[in-house]
């Protein structure tokens, strides 16, 4: 077995396996790789209960460990996943918001697990890397967005 030399760890309070398939099913270069069960009683579950998921989101290793609810999630740790067009953005966000997550500001959302993902377009990374008036202008309206708009940003860098 390969193990990866640097892996995001995520706590869940048993739901490893179904956040896991979740991304796999939602992104893509996302994978359930193995699921590992507990060899005897632990705080939070019994042996035989589902401990640890590995798996991949947009190519990037990750464990769900079901430690139970001790630990939540906080917006201090978030995916964000880079979109190339309007379609793609409301695809993910759709995915996460529609399956029981909530919308935030700015392109954050959390999904039902409470991980909380950033799906920003590139237009408004690309924004933001110009610089000066034009950057000023695609963040003005971030701020005031939710889901990204992309055709409202590509306006706000032309100053239209």
């Amino acid at each position: 077995m390969a193990v990866a030399k640097n892996t995001v760890c995520l706590w869940y309070d048993n739901e490893a396996e179904a956040a896991a398939r979740f991304y796999a099913a939602t992104f893509p270069d996302s994978t359930v790789t193995a699921v590992r069960y507990a060899p005897s009683d632990f705080p939070s579950g019994k042996a035989g209960d589902v401990l640890m998921v590995e798996f991949t989101v947009l190519g990037i290793p990750c464990l769900g460990l079901n430690g139970g609810p001790a630990f939540t999630h906080s917006e201090a740790f978030s995916f964000q996943v880079s979109t190339e067009n309007q379609e793609e953005t409301d695809r993910y966000w759709n995915a996460i918001v529609g399956n029981g997550g909530a919308e935030s500001a700015c392109g954050w959302c959390k999904d039902k697990w409470g991980i909380s993902w950033q799906i920003t377009p590139r237009v408004l990374m690309e924004a933001h890397a110009a610089g000066g008036s034009e950057a000023k202008r695609a963040f003005e309206a971030m701020m005031g967005m939710t889901k990204i708009d992309v055709a409202a940003i590509e306006a706000a860098r032309r100053g239209s």
